[in-house]
């Protein structure tokens, strides 16, 4: 436990604990009704219900009782003419000197997969084993009611005493690139603007230890054609004399990382920082590693997790398995992903990528790429007052130290909420551990880690109040 700040109140926090516990049931019930609704923000997916998942949120946070306003609102996706998913801003204004607060979360979720890799249906929340199972349990509508609930027990206690400013945003398509993120903020940038702003969308050390999220890996994702023919020919006939497109991708690929696994393509950067340990047996026990599998990369795990580049093949288009015939293909389609090391812009690492592959195109393969989307990384100053305040409510609400964490993942729109906000504090935290398998079948919420974080925001908004900005 770390000692109280200054201004606290030990008998106010107290009860404010205790208002945290007796929530959780509710919490937790409103949570499943979010689960259930399956709102994903890819277009071949039914639109309506995140419009009905916004809807559920906007009424979770006026029965606060604590917003002067709570709208449902969209931007303009730039370049379009169309509009980005529903997201909730609910906001109250600051009374007497105090600071404001942003936090943010998102209601849409990952489609769900091949369902036959769900132990249970992926929309209908499950109870087991101290997790709670289901699409969006984890990623990020416990982020929401981790929101929700904390704002609840604090509201209750304080009542008119909470002079804190608060602007809730609840984002709507952020699983889907947040394509009118940028717009939505420029749109709303006066109800938005905040002393610290609250990331609730990353995750913890493990389901006991929590974790403030200090640096993300940019992202740089895009698709590439290679073609080696203007039309398929005969295997047989030409094949020993004729590159077929599948050979020079595979050839080509091969060029992106060295024998160790390694990343290697010149321009790519890596951050010098040092990480905690952490061994190769978490890192099996937390991925699933097989057996005879060995990890890639080089120097400390966290090192390749955390600062170094990565570079992943998320889809082909070739000839499927079943339509396999003796023929060489022309053309093969590809989608790369490739993490960017925090501190190297998304751009000059895609710059990077495409020069590698041009260079090393072989056989003279035609090379095309498209939809490139990138995000750049982000590193946190760790100097502010929330920065500690954060993590003192931390190590009170979970009752164990906080460890700051490098994320491999990225988290995009944060370099847009730095542009827009630059005095702002962004405190990037989350409901999440090792095992919630976000993205992935049977994805979970360990739901002790789920009141800790709901105490520990408590804390945190509790404190704030005591602070003038």
């Amino acid at each position: 436990m770390t000692s109280l700040p200054p201004n606290a109140d030990p008998a106010l926090e107290s009860a404010v604990a205790e208002a945290v516990a007796m929530g959780i049931p509710s919490a937790l019930s409103d949570l499943g009704g979010l689960v259930r609704i399956p709102g994903i923000a890819w277009p071949s997916f039914d639109q309506t219900q995140l419009q009905r998942s916004a809807a559920q949120i906007a009424t979770l946070a006026e029965d606060t009782g604590l917003f002067d306003e709570v709208r449902v609102l969209t931007a303009a996706i730039p370049g379009t003419d169309e509009h980005g998913q529903p997201a909730v801003l609910a906001t109250r204004a600051a009374r007497g000197g105090k600071p404001t607060i942003l936090l943010y979360a998102h209601h849409d979720v990952q489609p769900p997969g091949d369902s036959e890799l769900w132990e249970t249906p992926p929309f209908e929340p499950t109870v087991r084993d101290g997790r709670l199972y289901g699409r969006g349990a984890a990623d990020d509508k416990a982020g929401v009611m981790a929101h929700i609930s904390a704002l609840r027990a604090v509201g209750e206690v304080l009542g008119d005493d909470l002079e804190l400013g608060v602007a809730l945003f609840i984002e709507g398509e952020e699983e889907y690139g947040s394509r009118s993120f940028a717009q939505f903020l420029s749109d709303n940038i006066d109800a938005l603007r905040a002393d610290a702003i609250v990331v609730a969308d990353s995750g913890n050390w493990d389901s006991k230890t929590p974790g403030l999220t200090v640096s993300l890996r940019g992202n740089a994702r895009f698709t590439m054609k290679v073609r080696t023919l203007d039309h398929a020919s005969h295997s047989g006939m030409f094949g020993g004399a004729v590159p077929d497109a599948m050979m020079a991708t595979v050839r080509l690929l091969s060029t992106l990382w060295d024998d160790d696994g390694a990343v290697a393509v010149e321009g790519l950067t890596q951050r010098d920082a040092a990480t905690p340990d952490y061994s190769e047996e978490t890192l099996r026990a937390e991925t699933g590693l097989l057996p005879g599998v060995s990890p890639i990369g080089r120097d400390s795990i966290l090192s390749r997790i955390w600062n170094k580049p990565a570079i992943t093949v998320i889809g082909i288009d070739a000839t499927s398995v079943d339509a396999a015939s003796n023929t060489l293909s022309p053309e093969v389609t590809v989608v790369i992903s490739a993490r960017v090391a925090p501190g190297q812009s998304a751009d000059d690492a895609y710059r990077a990528l495409e020069r590698h592959l041009r260079a090393h195109a072989p056989f003279g393969a035609e090379l095309s790429f498209s939809d490139a989307d990138l995000g750049d990384g982000f590193l946190v100053d760790t100097s502010g007052w929330a920065v500690s305040l954060t993590r003192e409510a931390m190590a009170d609400g979970y009752g164990v130290d906080p460890v700051d964490l490098g994320v491999g993942g990225s988290i995009p729109f944060i370099a847009d909420l730095v542009r827009e906000f630059p005095d702002a504090q962004i405190l990037v935290t989350g409901v999440e551990d090792p095992h919630s398998r976000a993205h992935s079948p049977n994805e979970s919420l360990h739901l002790d880690t789920f009141r800790h974080a709901v105490a520990t925001e408590a804390l945190m908004l509790t404190r704030m109040n005591t602070i003038t900005a």
